[in-house]
């Protein structure tokens, strides 16, 4: 019988002359340096999978965090030209009103995150002052929209019985500078709405606060049961838990708590006024002609486990969230042009009403109440307060009064050069581009940029020697 281990295939070599081939020696250099023997091969499968995922990902995370800020810089340098203007001594900055509430099933800590990243950089490169309002729970920033908007009418002179308990820093702030002759900036205002829950109580909180009282309405009084009382089975079960209570205060040596704090309500500031009530009410006689205009932002936010696909393709494409809430800020920074909202036009997104007609105000953002956690979507009738999933209410008189700034075609074509790199902050130029090499050279280096050689005095022959 032959030997399997002696046997030969067609070139007349032994078939497992292959593993009788020593291993290739490695470089001398790695073993004189004492690093190992670097064998270059191609990854597992797994491995292979692994790197594949994970790289597209990062890919897909780092032009997208790339692009955002290159659009972010866009709308920055579209209203930069506003914070190189000089005011007189004796005025402030325009101020820019911002209102925030924490998204339905989370904390307010979200929404901040939202204002900062995609709100607060155009108005800083605005160089605007801005205040803000936020509303920890349902109904906190309606109520504190209509009491400011009280507030304004107390000091115009409209009759009042309420005191102003509450002391105000921006109040204190406010008369302080009225006394010494400092004054803000002329010029157009604006409200900045985020969310389309802050929406819907910025709504109810203008209503109330031009239409609803000046003063707190008194709660219905208490009704009792007389008849018990009157009884002389009532009086003598009083009499017997009057006994029984001065019998449990004779004989416990415990001490009594005293000065408990009362705790406060849990729900939301009742309204001083119901959305049913607007048209029987009047018209202030200091309520102005058009309010300030407002812009809606967008505050897409969704939970749950189920919605993680949508959650990544959000966190992927966050460039063109920051480019449609740069274009609504960037239109009420620059306060060019605004309009009444508009009646009518709008379809419905709900499925129950899908062939009604409704205004602006009532579509604007309706798509993210449809993405709300199911706990308030999906709430019973006993809770008294829905503002946020109640239908928006309004009355042609307030509806009529708001306006809705928006970005000038023009402003729209300059924004575009600005992102090309065709243009500029207007009034400047471009600065040319640094190489990176050259960007480390003069930050770690040696070197000089071009501004700071521009600068430098040129020196003559100060020791005076023959140049040779």
């Amino acid at each position: 019988m032959a030997d399997p281990s002696k046997s030969t295939g067609a070139s007349g070599q032994p078939q497992n002359a292959s593993a009788n081939i020593p291993p290739r020696q490695p470089n001398p250099v790695w073993k004189m340096l004492g690093m190992p023997n670097f064998r270059f091969k191609l990854p597992s499968r797994n491995w292979m999978i692994f790197l594949t995922i994970t790289g597209t990902f990062t890919t897909a995370l780092i032009y997208d965090r790339r692009e955002k800020r290159r659009v972010q810089q866009k709308w920055c340098d579209h209203v930069a030209h506003l914070s190189k203007g000089l005011l007189p001594v004796d005025q402030t900055r325009r101020r820019v009103t911002v209102f925030l509430s924490a998204p339905p099933g989370d904390g307010l800590s979200v929404a901040r995150s939202h204002f900062r990243e995609y709100v607060k950089p155009v108005l800083v490169a605005a160089a605007l002052d801005y205040i803000v309002i936020e509303g920890k729970k349902e109904g906190d920033l309606r109520a504190k929209l209509a009491e400011r908007i009280r507030k304004s009418r107390r000091r115009a002179g409209e009759p009042s019985t309420a005191v102003e308990e509450e002391i105000v820093v921006e109040d204190i702030i406010a008369d302080a500078r009225t006394r010494i002759g400092v004054y803000e900036e002329p010029g157009p205002k604006g409200d900045l709405v985020i969310g389309r829950h802050t929406w819907k109580e910025y709504i109810r909180g203008l209503h109330e606060g031009w239409l609803g009282p000046l003063d707190r309405p008194q709660p219905p009084p208490v009704t009792s049961d007389v008849s018990s009382s009157t009884s002389p089975e009532g009086a003598e079960a009083t009499n017997s838990n009057k006994g029984s209570t001065a019998e449990e205060a004779t004989h416990n040596d415990a001490p009594e708590k005293k000065d408990e704090k009362p705790s406060k309500p849990s729900g939301p500031t009742p309204a001083y006024i119901n959305p049913t009530d607007y048209p029987s009410q009047n018209l202030p006689p200091t309520i102005p002609e058009s309010f300030e205009s407002s812009v809606p932002i967008a505050f897409p936010y969704i939970l749950g486990f189920l919605n993680t696909p949508i959650r990544i393709y959000r966190f992927l494409n966050r460039r063109h969230l920051a480019d449609d809430i740069g274009r609504e800020v960037a239109g009420l920074v620059l306060a060019s042009c605004d309009r009444p909202y508009q009646e009518g036009s709008f379809t419905s997104d709900s499925e129950l009403s899908e062939t009604s007609q409704k205004s602006e105000q009532e579509a604007i953002l309706e798509h993210e109440q449809a993405e709300w956690h199911k706990s308030i979507r999906k709430r019973g009738e006993s809770d008294t307060e829905q503002e946020w999933t109640d239908p928006i209410v309004l009355d042609p008189r307030i509806a009529n009064r708001m306006r809705r700034a928006y970005l000038s075609a023009e402003e729209e074509e300059r924004a575009n050069r600005i992102g090309e790199g065709k243009e500029y902050i207007l009034g400047e130029e471009r600065q040319p581009n640094v190489s990176f090499w050259k960007q480390m050279w003069i930050k770690y280096g040696y070197g000089e940029d071009e501004e700071t050689l521009k600068r430098k005095p040129i020196l003559g022959n100060i020791d005076e020697e023959d140049g040779q």
